[in-house]
Order: structure tokens, then C-alpha cells, then sequence
């Protein structure tokens, strides 16, 4: 038996290993740029429309609302809420109204249980993630 087979059994192992994620989690957050920052908006956003899809195949209804839950509130509490919708101009409001669209249809996921419409709001989302991520070093080189 494997180290990872006996620490995943237990319940105090469990905790410890949650407690670890959460302060590494805390440690990539207090270190990061703003730039960085929203990269991880975008990965825990993609980890939970993954959750989420991986939930619904299972039957796991909780797992699936509490993940497509943390999703919206990626989307409205941390990328919509990090527009700049006067310094963004049209941009801005376009991506607004983006995100606005992806929290609703996060929602008819949730209450249709339709991957489809997950996968809908993956797709919306990856071409930000990808050009987000691109210009990550031009925004390093500036700070």
C-alpha cells in the first residue's frame, strides 16, 4: 500500500492535507501579482466546471451545486468584479456582459443538470484564459 493509499484513508491525515492546500493556496495568493491573480481566477474556474461535470456524471448533486456555485462566483466575485468599466472602455462592458451570460447559464446547468451547457461555459471562457495567460510575461516585465 502506497503512502498517498494510507494518508487518503484517514480523517485526521485528510485535515492536515487540507490545511496544507489552504496554506499554500494562501502562500500563491499573498504572492502574487494582479496579473497572477487572475490567472487563478481562471484555473479555480476551470477546476470547478471540471468538478462539477465529473459530479454530474457521478450523481453527486451536492458536489455539482457546490462547484458550479464556486464558479459563478469566480466569474461575478473576481473576474467581472476586476473590470475596470472606465479605464476598459467597450472592452469591459463586453466582457461584463460575457460574464453575465456565463452566471446564468451556470445557473440552467446547475438546475437542468446539462453538461452540455457546462461545457458551453468552458468554451466561452477558454480563449480569455488562453490570451490572459499569453500575455503574462509582457505584464511581468512591466512591474
Amino acid at each position: 500500500m502506497s503512502f498517498a493509499a494510507v494518508a487518503s484513508s484517514t480523517p485526521r491525515t485528510q485535515r492536515f492535507a487540507g490545511a496544507y492546500q489552504q496554506v499554500g493556496v494562501q502562500t500563491v495568493v499573498a504572492d502574487a501579482s494582479a496579473h497572477r491573480l487572475i490567472e487563478l481566477l481562471f484555473e479555480g474556474y476551470f477546476a470547478d466546471i471540471a468538478r462539477a461535470r465529473g459530479a454530474l456524471r457521478s450523481g453527486d448533486v451536492a458536489t455539482k451545486g457546490k462547484a458550479i456555485g464556486h464558479a459563478a462566483r469566480i466569474v461575478e466575485e473576481g473576474l467581472k468584479a476586476a473590470l475596470d468599466p472606465v479605464g476598459g472602455g467597450s472592452l469591459a462592458a463586453d466582457l461584463a456582459d460575457l460574464y453575465a451570460y456565463i452566471g446564468i447559464r451556470l445557473t440552467q446547468a446547475n438546475l437542468s443538470n446539462d453538461e452540455s451547457i457546462l461545457d458551453e461555459c468552458a468554451r466561452l471562457v477558454a480563449p480569455l484564459r488562453d490570451a490572459w495567460v499569453a500575455i503574462g510575461p509582457q505584464a511581468a516585465n512591466r512591474n
